[in-house]
C-alpha cells in the first residue's frame, strides 16, 4: 500500500503521437498513469493526460510536489519545474527497472535513439537516425490506417504473412508512398504490414552501437512488438523490453524532478 508520507511527483512526456503522464513516488513506484493521443494543442493534451494520471493514482493535486516535462512538446507543460531532454529521461526511467548499465534503444513516434546508460542511470552517449528516417511511429500509424486495422493489430497482420513486400527504410515519406503503391499493385495487407515492420527495424539497425545488454523502450515497442522481434533478428543480439515501455521517459522525468527538489 502507498505510504502517504512518501514524496511524489508527476512526469509528462509530450510526444508527437501520444502524451504520456505518470504519478510516481520517490522509491520509483508508479502510482498512476495515463496516455492520450497528441492532437490539437499540446497544452490541452498535457493537461488531460496529467489529470487522468492523478485520478488513476487517486490523489489530490496538492499532493504532487513537482511536475517534470520531457519530449517534443515539453515546453507546453504548464507549471513544470524541470524540463529535461528525452534521452536523459529514458535512461533514468529504464534504470529504475533494470538497475544496470545498458544500451537502451528508444523507439518513439518521432526519432529513435540508441542511448548508452551507465551504472547510475545517466545517459553517457546517444546516437540517432538519419533525419529523413525519422517519424517511425507516425509511419506505422499511417500504415495501420491504410490497412484498416487498429495499430495494435498491425503485428497480427504481419504474423500471418507468407512473405514480405519491399518497403524502403531510407526515408519516411518515400516509405509511406510505397505502402500505397504496394497496395495498389495487389500486395496483401499482411505482406505490407510485415514489410513496414521490417522497414522500421532496418532504420534502427542502421544506427548501430548495440553493445549488450540491449533494452528497448518507447511507444512503438508498446503498440508494435513485431519491431522488437525483427530488430533482434536483424541485429543478431538478444533484446529485452523495459516494463511499461511507453511510460519510460515520463517515469524518468518524474524521478529526476524529485531529485532536483532535494538538491536545489
Amino acid at each position: 500500500m502507498f505510504d502517504r508520507e512518501s514524496r511524489i511527483a508527476a512526469g509528462v512526456d509530450v510526444g508527437t503521437e501520444c502524451v504520456k503522464a505518470v504519478v510516481a513516488s520517490e522509491d520509483g513506484r508508479v502510482l498512476g498513469r495515463a496516455v492520450t493521443p497528441a492532437r490539437g494543442y499540446f497544452q490541452a493534451c498535457a493537461y488531460e493526460a496529467l489529470t487522468a494520471a492523478r485520478e488513476d493514482a487517486q490523489i489530490d493535486a496538492d499532493a504532487i510536489e513537482a511536475i517534470g516535462a520531457t519530449g517534443f512538446g515539453m515546453d507546453c507543460v504548464a507549471d513544470a519545474s524541470l524540463r529535461a531532454g528525452n534521452g536523459a529521461c529514458h535512461a533514468f526511467g529504464a534504470f529504475q527497472h533494470v538497475s544496470r548499465a545498458m544500451t537502451l534503444v528508444d523507439i518513439g513516434g518521432r526519432d529513435p535513439h540508441v542511448i548508452r546508460v551507465d551504472d547510475l542511470g545517466r545517459r553517457t552517449d546517444a546516437r540517432g537516425a538519419r533525419r529523413c528516417a525519422l517519424g517511425i511511429g507516425s509511419f506505422l500509424m499511417f500504415t495501420a490506417r491504410h490497412l484498416d486495422v487498429p495499430p495494435g493489430r498491425l503485428q497480427e497482420l504481419a504474423a500471418a504473412a507468407e512473405r514480405s513486400v519491399s518497403v524502403s527504410s531510407y526515408c519516411s515519406v518515400f516509405s509511406a508512398t510505397e505502402v500505397l503503391e504496394r497496395l495498389r499493385d495487389g500486395a496483401t495487407r499482411e505482406e505490407v504490414a510485415l514489410g513496414c515492420i521490417r522497414s522500421v527495424a532496418e532504420r534502427i539497425v542502421e544506427i548501430g552501437g548495440f553493445q549488450p545488454p540491449l533494452y528497448v523502450c518507447g511507444g512503438v515497442v508498446e503498440y508494435f512488438p513485431g519491431v522488437v522481434l525483427t530488430l533482434e533478428s536483424l541485429a543478431g543480439v538478444s533484446v529485452q523490453v523495459v516494463p511499461e515501455p511507453m511510460y519510460t521517459a515520463a517515469v524518468g522525468v518524474a524521478l529526476l524532478t524529485l531529485r532536483q527538489q532535494v538538491t536545489s
